[in-house]
């Protein structure tokens, strides 16, 4: 079944959550002011489904099943699936500002990976029992909050040194119909308004870790689970124009003693496969986070557009403007393009879906988490000083002041004062706002600090390829047909190239050319 969004706030009335915003308990969560905008922008992936220009991008067949399902639930298949999914958060986002929704996306997928994993190393039945809990997601249409970065408490020392054992998610007691799990997790993206919560390690373990390394699917209201939330965006703040409408809530959510049943475990002390399911969601994830900022470009982009308009500039004849927005298309492309790359040089998993390309993923993500300052950078030179100066909302309904200030604070005689002030303000919300610094830090530290991100690239990327090719160069002369495969790049489909074997002619020394 395909909720709508309006489904969906159904749907949450079902649940009955401990949840807590701004210190005081929500009764519910779908009819909570302070979480509106964080529903009303998990709501977008639900209706783009039912939208028929946007069904083909949202919706796509499963084939575990064979059933049509929501793509923010699929998994998938192909590089022509991974380019959809790109272009679907992107659509989503760039109406909501963050959908939230696409983070199951990228759990289940790595989920798959190493359930396959486990089984074939321990002999467990992880995956039969991931396949079915996956098939009732999609078929339930559900959106899941990914619980994996935990309080982690003092970062020298690894989860079994902690002096509190709770500042990681673990487990506390092993028994024959289950487990139960004790611990927090200190960032759950979208954590009120979720049906169930996917429990996932968030680092490497090693075998005196192995409690530690758990993964498993929580009920939003099992017993023993308390979310503590922030509100989603801005509600209620009439200078809000786009975060009073939507928004992203985050919580930290405290599992006290709750039981798991066997079914919902998919891992449980396989320590080596704990990590490999942390890097490869971080892949993933770093992979749909590209699409994402790529929506929210889309929304620097054309309100910076209606700036210069409503100022009364042409870019044509204003170069410095020009090259501003230029820029700003510049860095925006940028890293979506590498989000491309990294689903045409996707790697088939044995599991049966595929990887998006480790160093194409993380340079885009790099660049987005590094360039979002550059962002508002360039969006604040475009617009003009007005976006920080002009006057609070009330006073477009204070008679004393209203005529006045539209007389004086519009741009093109063509183009009412109040477009230009609504622009100003919608500018103002995505970019100099608290909701603003907001953005900017998930955007840096989403899916991992830069570091994270460097690491990955320099451990993926084939540097000493490059650099017996320049020995190769060196020693040999430039013709000399060096011939070992690279990891990355060199591939243009999910299963590589084959590169013909060696010529038979002695004379023939030109270098070998990759053949699909």
């Amino acid at each position: 079944m395909l909720m709508t969004a309006a489904d969906y706030r159904e749907s949450l009335r079902a649940y009955k959550p401990r949840v807590f915003v701004n210190g005081t308990a929500v009764a519910s969560v779908a009819d909570e002011p302070l979480l509106a905008p964080g529903v009303n922008a998990v709501g977008i992936t639900y209706d783009f489904a039912h939208v028929a220009e946007h069904r083909l991008l949202m919706t796509a067949r499963q084939g575990t099943s064979g059933k049509t399902v929501n793509r923010m639930v699929h998994i998938d298949e192909s590089s022509s699936d991974l380019l959809a999914k790109l272009e679907a958060v992107r659509l989503v986002c760039k109406f909501s500002g963050c959908a939230q929704r696409y983070l199951a996306h990228d759990a289940l997928s790595a989920l798959l990976q190493a359930t396959r994993r486990a089984d074939a190393a321990h002999g467990t039945d992880y995956a039969q029992r991931f396949l079915a809990y996956l098939h009732r997601v999609q078929d339930e249409d559900l959106t899941l909050g990914i619980a994996m970065t935990d309080a982690k408490g003092d970062r020298s020392q690894r989860p079994g040194q902690q002096a509190n054992r709770d500042v990681y998610v673990h487990i506390k007691e092993r028994r024959p119909n289950g487990i139960v799990i004790r611990g927090t997790k200190a960032i759950v993206t979208g954590a009120p308004y979720m049906h169930e919560f996917l429990v996932m390690p968030c680092r490497t373990h090693t075998n005196e870790d192995a409690d530690f390394a758990v993964c498993c699917a929580v009920p939003v209201d099992a017993e023993g689970v308390t979310v503590v939330a922030r509100p989603a965006g801005r509600p209620g703040e009439p200078a809000a124009k786009f975060s009073g409408r939507y928004g992203q809530s985050t919580g930290v959510v405290i599992f006290d003693d709750v039981f798991v049943p066997h079914e919902r475990v998919f891992l449980a002390g396989e320590h080596e496969e704990s990590g490999f399911l942390t890097t490869a969601y971080a892949t993933h994830h770093r992979h749909s986070c590209i699409g994402a900022r790529a929506g929210f470009g889309d929304l620097l982009i054309g309100a910076g557009a209606l700036m210069i308009e409503a100022n009364g500039l042409d870019p044509e004849r204003h170069g410095h403007i020009r090259d501003a927005m230029v820029d700003l298309i510049t860095i925006t492309e940028s890293f979506y393009a590498c989000g491309v790359a990294a689903s045409v040089y996707c790697a088939a998993d044995p599991a049966g879906n595929v990887m998006p390309d480790t160093v194409f993923s993380n340079i885009g993500k790099l660049l987005l988490a590094t360039k979002i300052y550059d962002m508002h950078k360039l969006a604040h030179y475009v617009s003009g000083g007005l976006i920080v100066a002009l006057p609070g909302p009330d006073e477009d309904h204070n008679p004393e002041t209203k005529a006045s200030l539209a007389a004086v604070l519009g741009g093109r005689a063509d183009i009412p004062a109040e477009q230009r002030l609504a622009v100003s303000r919608l500018i103002e919300d995505l970019t100099v706002s608290h909701q603003a610094g907001w953005y900017s830090v998930i955007s840096l530290h989403g899916g991992g600090s830069p570091e994270a991100m460097k690491r990955e690239i320099w451990r993926n990327y084939p540097v000493m390829e490059k650099a017996e090719l320049v020995a190769t160069m060196l020693d040999r002369g430039i013709a000399a047909g060096g011939r070992r495969v690279s990891k990355q790049p060199g591939r243009c489909c999910a299963t590589g190239c084959e590169v013909p074997p060696e010529s038979s002619t002695a004379a023939d020394d030109r270098p070998a050319t990759a053949a699909e």
